[in-house]
């Protein structure tokens, strides 16, 4: 028997084959895990913030993983044989499937690549800082809410005032016989001059015809066929520092005669409207208003002066302003004293026809609603703006000083009967209105320090109806 003696084999060819059987059945298992150790572990430069709380996988990364797992079962013969084949003995077989393992894997890392976000994703919780104990409390939009109409809003409309009718046209666009023959009021001649050497307006009221006959709207009207007119003077806005002529007792066509100045700068003049009143005196009732003219002295040469007769129109003052009281109220803790001072007075209600008033104010302590002292002031003749300069000194403890009110009555003096009654304020716990209880508060407020205030006067009737101060006196 022959033996055939083989030629040794290289070791180095032995270890070759070993490791190519050893690791093909595994290459598949070796390029997995080769492709998860290059692409899918971030580096240090390359690291994704997903905030505060632990990382989770992102999912683009998943879709990709569960796509690999089905792709496995489809392509495992086809992409990556699991035994390469040995028959060359140059190994260009293996270097040529191990180029197409290559090549499929970068394949799929490209897939991957392209499905990756184009910028990291940043998903941040943001950061709220505030008191731990303090509650939160949820911003809500904010919703329009609905305007409250109350039910008689609609009610408060006058009709008059919107109406298409031809008595609501403008009395600027009447001429002076059309608003006389509507009206019937009568006619008030006047003439204006200003004096640029002493800067003041001169007005000048000259006489009035074709007066209405007076109208009693109480019953007390005694005489029904004549009027007792007079005339107040003011430049609008201003109304407080008006002017007032004289009663011509018994006539339809008063002769007034009279001129009245206003120290007023030029500019402001020419900003002014000129507001001229006719009035009907009577002394057992109010003074009633029969007409009005107003014209602005922008629309007149001031400088050169002129006479105008102008129609009267209706004014919408029926009654005319009782006037104005000037006061001053002090009070001392420590000796109990409450004082008063009366001032002055400006435009009272003419209560005379002949010489105007001769009015002197009462002021009385009412304490609760019992009268408890009673003063007044000396009375000035012919003057409707009287200048007093009078103080008094009630004893009021403090614990009695809310419980208190003062009853400031104006009179007309009148030496053949009763006293006339010109107007009246409360001030104190029973105020008779917002401007008296604002000046009582501002007394209590600031002790030992005198605080002034104008009052607008008011009728007796207003005075009873709000204040039960005013029923306690005479």
């Amino acid at each position: 028997m022959a033996y055939i003696q083989l030629e040794p084999l290289n070791e180095g060819f032995l270890s070759r084959v070993s490791d190519l059987l050893l690791c093909g059945w595994s290459w598949r298992h070796c390029c997995h895990k080769c492709y998860e150790s290059s692409c899918c572990q971030s580096s240090e430069d390359e690291v994704e913030i997903l905030g505060p709380f632990p990382a989770q996988t992102p999912p683009w990364l998943v879709a990709s993983r569960s796509s690999d797992k089905d792709g496995d079962s489809v392509h495992t013969a086809s992409d990556i044989p699991l035994t390469p084949r040995t028959n060359s003995p140059d190994g260009r077989r293996l270097s040529s499937d191990t180029s197409k393992s290559t090549y499929s894997l970068t394949r799929r890392i490209s897939s991957l690549d392209s499905r990756r976000p184009s910028s990291p994703l940043i998903d941040i919780k943001p950061i709220e800082f505030g008191i731990l104990s303090a509650r939160k409390e949820p911003i809500q939009p904010s919703v329009p809410r609905r305007t409250y109409v109350p039910d008689d809003y609609f009610r408060k409309f006058e009709p008059r005032l919107y109406s298409l009718d031809s008595s609501s046209d403008d009395v600027d666009s009447l001429t002076d016989e059309e608003i006389l023959s509507r009206y019937q009021l009568g006619m008030l001649h006047f003439s204006t001059q200003y004096d640029l050497l002493h800067n003041h307006l001169t007005v000048r009221v000259i006489e009035a015809r074709d007066l209405p006959p007076p109208i009693s709207h109480d019953g007390s009207r005694q005489d029904l066929a004549h009027s007792n007119p007079y005339v107040k003077i003011c430049l609008l806005p201003d109304q407080k520092n008006s002017k007032q002529t004289g009663v011509k007792r018994k006539t339809q066509k008063p002769v007034f005669e009279e001129r009245y100045t206003f120290d007023i700068p030029f500019l402001e003049a020419q900003r002014r409207t000129l507001l001229l009143t006719v009035v009907d005196f009577d002394k057992f009732s109010r003074h009633c208003v029969i007409g009005k003219v107003s014209m602005p002295l922008c629309d007149v040469d001031l400088v050169k002066g002129g006479h105008w007769w102008k129609a009267l129109i209706p004014s919408t003052q029926n009654e005319v302003e009782l006037g104005e009281l000037l006061l001053s109220l002090n009070y001392l803790p420590s000796a109990g004293r409450l004082n008063v001072d009366v001032i002055r007075a400006k435009q009272l209600l003419q209560t005379d026809v002949s010489q105007g008033s001769d009015p002197f104010v009462k002021v009385q302590l009412v304490h609760g609603l019992k009268l408890v002292k009673t003063k007044k002031t000396s009375f000035l003749r012919g003057t409707i703006d009287p200048f007093y300069n009078e103080s008094f000194s009630f004893k009021v403890p403090q614990e009695e000083l809310e419980n208190a009110s003062l009853v400031f009555t104006v009179f007309g003096h009148n030496v053949k009967s009763s006293n006339d009654f010109i107007g009246r304020i409360v001030i104190g716990q029973y105020s008779s209105g917002p401007s008296e209880s604002n000046h009582w508060r501002r007394m209590l407020n600031t002790h030992r320090t005198a605080v002034e205030q104008w009052h607008s006067l008011r009728s007796r009737a207003d005075c009873d109806r709000v204040s039960p101060a005013s029923l306690e006196v005479t």
